[in-house]
């Protein structure tokens, strides 16, 4: 039998495993189990897609990278390995050109690819608005956040200010109950200014 035609029937069902094992995935797992993304409904926001796009797909392109990599390993440590009456060391190459250039273009590569879309994304998501619909201040602290949600007077006298309740911590981690939410207008420009009560916090 031909080898295009074996890797045609080897590719068919590895195909149609891969097919229904992404048909079994839940929403949660199809975008790499980032919040946001319920069954029934949309994204949390407008740009909760583009950042699981991005999350999952550096994934898959690292799986495939590691997955060749350890194949390749493997392979070395197979038909390379001592046979039986070998002594002293074997062979040594030096000075593959070829092998040499593929080990520095393609990490080049992944790396310049990785850089340039999360720029692209990260420009898309710290874009700022001068008129803002909205504006919102949000306060860290150990372990929990406060909300003002800024008014349209000049002196902030209309602001609705959100307390948030500290994070209780339980035996499997934090309850998560009391934690406080943020509450925003769709389809409106929004801007929120982070402030930190104590220490450093990620947002």
């Amino acid at each position: 039998m031909p080898s295009k035609r074996r890797l045609r029937w080897a590719a068919l069902p590895l195909g149609i495993a891969s097919v229904a094992l992404l048909s079994g995935c839940t929403t949660t797992q199809l975008h790499g189990f980032l919040p946001g993304f319920v069954d029934d409904g949309p994204a949390a926001t407008n740009h909760t897609d583009m950042v699981a796009g991005l999350w999952v797909n550096s994934w898959i392109v690292l799986l495939a990278v590691g997955v060749i990599t350890w194949g390749l390993m493997l392979w070395s440590v197979i038909a390379y390995r001592r046979r039986k009456g070998q002594s002293g060391l074997p062979v040594q190459l030096r000075y593959n050109m070829p092998v040499e250039i593929f080990y520095t273009v393609v990490p080049l590569i992944l790396v310049v690819g990785f850089f340039a879309f999360t720029a692209r994304d990260q420009n898309t998501l710290e874009t700022q608005y001068d008129n803002p619909d909205v504006s919102i201040t949000a306060y860290g602290k150990q372990w929990a956040w406060d909300f003002q949600y800024n008014g349209t007077k000049e002196d902030n006298s209309d602001a609705v200010y959100s307390m948030g309740v500290q994070a209780k911590a339980t035996s499997d981690g934090y309850d998560l109950q009391d934690v406080p939410t943020l509450y925003l207008p769709v389809n409106k420009t929004v801007k929120i200014d982070l402030r930190s009560r104590d220490v450093i916090h990620s947002f």
